[in-house]
């Protein structure tokens, strides 16, 4: 049996993939430091915690489920204690990426990140439809990068990652540097980003009298059917209205170098403002 060391089991990502890791077949130690956190890890997941020596004593795998922001620390203390072979599993490629994982060239480093449940749900059930993070009901893609190691041990760090994500539709290999210009730089610096200008874009129509359900009702069956049609979801065309209004729009909300938030130098900045 596979031997599971997940630290920070108590916090809100841990207790997430410490619930999927409970229906599998991987024999699971669970590392939590704070009180809150190993009440939460009792009440929720039925588990008590251990000490880090304990949890790492023959653990072929150890997952780190803590915040960028200390991930790096976390990794000094922990990694040179690990035997040989041992596995360690990260959740963003933002510290990886950013060069904050000591360098120990006996032990494998896997990034694995989550997709989310697509916005063009098929969900059947409701619960599957209420579940917009992933993994509790709806399907959604991973993608994983082997770092280092051995090539074997990709199929370990899938099997991981499709079990803590689970329902998983598919995983996808690319590279750390690859995740990186996926997250921050796509999903964060672009599209987190211009939702927000989208919802203050809402909010501007609600100053002019427009209620805010209809405000909201708006914007988002537009988003539904624009999106499918510009990410090919369905096949359709714009009106030559829409067209125009597109071409006049892009450059009024746009800089012309906005695209330069994708060059190696600026991911890595990003990167490292957030780790």
């Amino acid at each position: 049996m596979t031997v599971v060391a997940l630290f920070g089991a108590g916090g809100k990502m841990g207790v997430r993939l410490g619930k999927n890791l409970a229906k599998s077949d991987f024999d699971v130690r669970h590392v939590e430091v704070s009180d809150i956190g190993k009440a939460r890890l009792k009440t929720e997941i039925g588990a008590d915690a251990v000490t880090p020596e304990a949890a790492i004593d023959g653990a072929d795998v150890v997952i780190l489920a803590v915040p960028d922001t200390v991930l790096g620390k976390v990794a000094a203390d922990l990694v040179p204690q690990l035997a040989p072979g041992t596995m360690v599993v990260v959740l963003d490629a933002a510290a990886p990426y950013a060069g904050y994982l000591p360098v120990r060239e006996d032990i494998t480093y896997f990034v694995t990140h989550p997709c989310h449940p697509v916005i063009f749900s098929n969900e059947a059930t409701e619960a599957g439809r209420k579940d917009h993070f992933g993994g509790i009901a709806a399907e959604q893609g991973v993608v994983n990068a082997l770092m280092q190691g051995p090539e074997d041990h990709y199929a370990l760090g899938d099997k991981i990652a499709r079990t803590i994500y689970a329902p998983v539709s598919r995983t996808h290999r690319c590279t750390v540097e690859q995740m990186a210009y996926l997250e921050p730089g796509l999903s964060e610096t672009v599209c987190a980003s211009l939702l927000v200008v989208m919802r203050q874009a809402m909010d501007e129509v609600v100053k002019t009298g427009v209620s805010k359900d209809c405000a909201r009702d708006f914007l988002l069956g537009h988003m539904n059917i624009l999106g499918a049609v510009i990410f090919e979801e369905v096949d359709g065309v714009f009106s030559d209205a829409c067209n125009k209004a597109i071409e006049f729009g892009i450059p009024v909300l746009m800089r012309d170098d906005w695209k330069r938030v994708f060059e190696r130098e600026e991911i890595l900045e990003s990167v490292k403002r957030i780790t």
